[in-house]
């Protein structure tokens, strides 16, 4: 348990190290380079449209993270203490988190980089929240590739360059043709790509169990819950403002999760 709540502070710690190294390459980095264009239009300009979609990209991402945060899914009115908890609100869709020593109605999992429990009340939050976190990455990445391309004269042309991209720059690194800012950005480059795959295949996978009705805390512990319409399932979770709530980071948006009853 000590190992978990360590977890749970490390994490978080570590998407947040992540998120402003990020912010400081594109700033300090990417968007110079960018400015640097004699023949890009100085009304739509190519860095302030890069600045602009990634001023959306992480504006989202961060806010809904802090959302995910705040928007506890307890239910400290019908609950209160553990073992009134148990006792007023059985599972399914219940469950004591040991780690937040908490009640989640309809408990899904654990995320130990919001350090926090995903239930009824930021679900939609969290799913928008990887969503958003996967699209920052990975055009993050293009734009790490564009820079990369652009200083070191690597062409990209070729489907396996950026899989040899690591292993030749490490090689260049030692010999002094890489310079150390460079090889950082390349480092980067990898880590945005699996950080970018790894919350698109988590945000997918969050939707098919949507739509099924279910979540993981029901899939893993094997129960059957009652087949409904997916339309209605995804209006619980999103509401029916649903594009409000998808550009810009917000709690509320009509959603009918808290209505929800016991399956």
């Amino acid at each position: 348990m000590l190992a978990l709540r360590l977890l749970n502070v490390v994490a978080p710690a570590y998407f947040l190290c992540i998120a402003l190294v990020t912010l400081v390459l594109q700033l300090f980095l990417f968007l110079p380079r960018m400015r640097e264009d004699p023949t890009a239009a100085r009304l739509f300009s190519p860095a302030l449209l890069h600045g602009a979609l990634f001023l959306f990209l992480s504006t989202n991402a961060l806010g809904n993270y802090v959302l995910v945060i705040q928007n506890s899914p307890d239910d400290l009115d019908a609950c209160q203490g553990a073992e009134a908890r148990r006792a007023l609100c059985p599972p399914p869709s219940t469950h004591f988190c040991r780690v937040c020593a908490r009640v989640t109605l309809r408990h899904d999992h654990h995320c130990f980089f919001t350090g926090n429990c995903i239930g009824s009340r930021n679900m939609r939050n969290f799913i928008l929240f990887c969503l958003y976190t996967s699209l920052a990455c990975l055009y993050s990445m293009v734009a790490g590739v564009a820079y990369i391309s652009a200083v070191l004269s690597i062409s990209f042309a070729h489907p396996l360059a950026f899989l040899t991209l690591l292993p030749t720059s490490i090689s260049q690194f030692f010999s002094g043709a890489v310079l150390g800012s460079e090889m950082f950005v390349i480092l980067m480059l990898y880590l945005w790509f699996a950080i970018g795959l790894a919350c698109a295949g988590f945000c997918c996978h969050q939707l098919l169990l949507i739509l099924r009705g279910q979540t993981r805390h029901q899939v893993r512990k094997g129960v059957a819950v009652r087949p409904r319409p997916w339309r209605k399932n995804l209006q619980e979770v999103f509401g029916k403002r649903w594009l409000l709530g998808l550009l810009v980071p917000m709690f509320n948006v009509g959603s009918e999760s808290c209505k929800q009853r016991d399956k």
